[in-house]
């Protein structure tokens, strides 16, 4: 892209123009590699205060970034990110509390119901439904899906991720309203805020990060890579396209994290696995057709703010 001197290229502008599932992959290598953070922490740290300090740092860092209050807000928009801020908080500490009691792939499966409820609802035309039924079955064969209901702290667990699934239903109507306002990111910053305030009593399970300096900088690292980094694409991705399309999105996170564990740990995928990676393909390769703009006439968010 060729810049003319003395003109100021907005990064916003330039995000604009990568492909929404380019950026998706690029959500996912941030979360996985905070996620591959966090895991080690939970040996030291509660899953909550992890969860907690997460949402913390995020919001302080957003704040930092995009210092939310020298915009204007009218009562419809902060009520609009407080929501959003209550959703996603509590999808954050509700998987965190899952994956304590369940093995990951089944969580992860089993909150994919969120995304999965949100394109039947939402979806426009044969390709959404179709693409989201292709995605789902992907994520359950990515997802090594496993569950000993002998396990007393199943039933724990299965709560848990349920709830996170349907905040993650949430998360997508809301954060697409959130999107379309003229800041989406610093309605993010507001949102991460509020999260962080209203799951505060949880401040106190992060005891030995308070006093280790290196701990400390670990959970910067998660709140920066799983939260700010991610999120603040999704506020662009979600501007751009359908709720029903970005479910189907969704589902690029165990995909990605399968292709990296295949290239960097030479974890190979086995054969259901490599059918999974087919049909997320699949999916995406079939809700990334253009349609004519009457069929996404009323479910694509406006264009970005200049």
């Amino acid at each position: 892209m060729r810049v003319r001197p003395g003109v100021r290229v907005r990064p916003g502008a330039v995000v604009a123009r990568v492909p929404a599932p380019a950026l998706f992959v690029g959500s996912g290598l941030a979360q996985y590699l905070g996620a591959a953070i966090a895991i080690g922490l939970f040996a030291q740290v509660s899953a909550a205060g992890i969860a907690w300090l997460r949402l913390a740092v995020a919001a302080l860092v957003l704040l930092a970034w995009r210092r939310p209050w020298r915009l204007t807000w009218t009562r419809a928009s902060l009520r609009a990110a407080v929501l959003f801020g209550v959703v996603l908080a509590t999808m954050n500490v509700s998987f965190y509390l899952a994956i304590e009691h369940l093995p990951l792939g089944t969580a992860v499966a089993i909150e994919f119901l969120g995304p999965v409820a949100v394109a039947a609802l939402t979806g426009a035309g044969w390709r959404e439904r179709v693409g989201i039924a292709l995605a789902a079955v992907g994520v359950v064969l990515l997802a090594g899906v496993t569950l000993a209901v002998g396990e007393g702290d199943v039933v724990v667990g299965l709560v848990a991720i349920l709830a996170a699934a349907t905040c993650w239903a949430g998360y997508i109507l809301l954060g697409r309203r959130v999107a379309a306002g003229p800041d989406g990111v610093s309605s993010l910053a507001v949102a991460m805020t509020v999260g962080a305030l209203l799951f505060s009593p949880l401040a106190g399970q992060g005891g030995a990060v308070y006093r280790s300096p290196g701990l400390a900088l670990a959970v910067v690292g998660v709140a920066v890579l799983s939260s700010v980094i991610p999120y603040a694409l999704e506020q662009g991705i979600l501007r751009r396209v359908s709720a029903a399309t970005f479910a189907v999105l969704l589902a690029l996170l165990p995909a990605t994290a399968a292709v990296v564990g295949a290239v960097v740990l030479r974890q190979w995928p086995h054969p259901l696995e490599a059918v999974g990676l087919l049909l997320v393909s699949g999916a995406i390769a079939l809700t990334s057709q253009r349609r004519r703009p009457s069929a996404d006439q009323g479910t694509t968010a406006p264009p970005p703010a200049p």
